[in-house]
């Protein structure tokens, strides 16, 4: 950042992206370290290189203003990627309400007894953003796992199928035990099903039974009745055990 006492200059140098065959542009920023009207001027060596917008302006006090400069596309690279091209701002007080329209050579001639601050700025050429590396194969979130790399960037085979192995054996684990809960939960529905049956057939022979005993001559039958239907459901409780 400059140290002048009209205004602050920041980058001290421009730096372009070189590309060949392509307009690069970057920005400087004019502070305004006074409380009063500040004009500019921006000169260059190689006038048809570049387009510098504002060239000439106005800073009111305390304030900023940026000034873009672009440089025209380029057919070749310089060698050794070195520039000589340099950037001279100049900065000096004018009347307060002064607008860009009234700047003119003359207030930045210093042999009228102009005070005028100057500023030289350096061009540099730097390497362009390189773009993002390509992700790997396989990398991505939720991806199989693969074997890891070792240091000399060889694959380890061996670690490679233990993981694989523990990634099946996981997988197998928890669909066994989907499919275990699931016959459990099935095969206690039906014995509770059966209870249920077995408590409300027991409750039939029980009227039966009674009503038998009151009528009299009956009691042979529903007692026969009654073993039959006993014997049915020890063997359908007993099967549903032995499935549990």
């Amino acid at each position: 950042m400059s140290t002048g006492d009209l205004l602050s200059i920041e980058p001290l140098e421009l730096k372009f992206p070189f590309e060949l065959k392509k307009q690069i542009s970057c920005s400087l920023q004019l502070s305004n370290k006074t409380d009063s009207y500040v004009a500019f001027k921006v000169k260059t060596t190689n006038p048809k290189k570049y387009c510098v917008r504002p060239n000439t302006g106005i800073v009111l006090p305390r304030s900023t203003c940026d000034v873009i400069v672009t440089m025209q596309a380029q057919k070749e690279a310089p060698a050794d990627m070195q520039c000589k091209d340099k950037f001279l701002l100049q900065s000096v007080k004018v009347n307060q309400g002064a607008t860009p329209k009234e700047i003119n050579a003359e207030m930045f001639n210093k042999e009228a007894g102009h005070v005028v601050e100057e500023c030289k700025l350096r061009v540099l050429y730097v390497s362009p953003p390189q773009p993002p590396s390509p992700v790997p194969e396989g990398s991505e979130e939720g991806s199989s796992p693969r074997g890891s790399v070792s240091e000399n960037g060889n694959v380890n085979g061996a670690e490679f199928a233990n993981a694989a192995r523990a990634f099946s054996d996981r997988l197998d684990l928890q669909d066994k035990s989907g499919e275990a809960k699931a016959l459990i939960s099935r095969l206690t529905d039906e014995r509770n099903t059966a209870l249920q049956q077995n408590n409300k057939i027991r409750q039939e022979l029980d009227i039966l039974r009674r009503e038998g005993n009151k009528r009299g001559g009956g009691s042979g039958g529903v007692s026969f009745l009654f073993v039959i239907v006993v014997g049915l459901l020890g063997i359908i409780l007993g099967y549903l055990m032995k499935r549990t």
